[in-house]
């Protein structure tokens, strides 16, 4: 079983691939979105839900994702075509990182992917090069809401706390003008729903020559959660402005 069948599967009842529900991803598409009929791109869309949820909430609007998963793209061309808003939607298979684009766009997003362009700054940096003057950026990524372990930072990263990722962000010159800092619960619905949607597959599926690695893979997913970074991990999503 690959990593894109695990996320598959994991993501079955939480389809948003990070810790924000289904409220807070309404606002913030609400205020990143400047018009009806703008033109998004999603760098690392994964399954397309952010921007599945944008076209039907903008019936004039354009939207275009960019991933390296095959599986997922397909996953978001079915989701679309059965939402009916799949000749707004174009989809590039290949790496984020390496996307280039004719023309520029309204929101660019990136939640949950900065991992794709090697950290929140380079992302912010990727996203500048496709942005439209006086458009939106809408990012997703961890912070460190309590002093770490070291095994949680070698398990994630050197992530900053949330008061010197704002201040890196500014200097790197922009401007904040929304934001959502995942509350608890939604952090543990999201670690919840991963782990126990993969273990339910297993279960389900006793015969499957997958079922004992997906099984193994939510027991061990769940343990790290819980034991190493449970209680010093934080997300926020920021929709930024590019400053003068």
């Amino acid at each position: 079983m690959n990593r894109d069948q695990i996320s598959r599967l994991a993501h079955a009842h939480h389809p948003i691939a990070a810790p924000v529900d289904d409220d807070a991803v309404r606002r913030l598409l609400e205020r990143g979105i400047p018009r009806d009929d703008a033109r998004i791109l999603d760098l690392g869309c994964g399954g397309g839900e952010w921007l599945l949820r944008a076209l039907a909430a903008h019936p004039g609007l354009r939207a275009e994702g960019v991933d390296i998963s095959e599986q997922a793209l397909a996953h978001a061309r079915a989701a679309a075509r059965a939402c009916g808003v799949d000749e707004r939607l174009t989809l590039h298979h290949g790496d984020a990182a390496d996307f280039t684009a004719s023309t520029p766009f309204d929101l660019v997003l990136s939640v949950g992917a900065c991992h794709v362009h090697g950290g929140l700054l380079p992302t912010l940096a990727a996203a500048r090069e496709h942005l439209a003057p006086g458009g939106h950026v809408l990012v997703g990524d961890g912070f460190w809401e309590r002093e770490p372990t070291p095994e949680a930072v070698e398990m994630l990263g050197e992530l900053s706390d949330l008061a010197t990722t704002l201040d890196e962000v500014v200097a790197d010159g922009w401007a904040p003008v929304q934001a959502h800092v995942s509350t608890r619960g939604e952090l543990d619905a999201y670690e919840w729903s991963w782990t126990g949607s993969l273990a339910a597959w297993a279960l389900d599926h006793p015969d499957d020559p997958d079922s004992t690695q997906a099984l193994e893979a939510a027991t061990t997913h769940r343990t790290e959660w819980l034991r190493t970074y449970r209680d010093s991990f934080g997300f926020v999503c920021l929709i930024l402005r590019a400053t003068p």
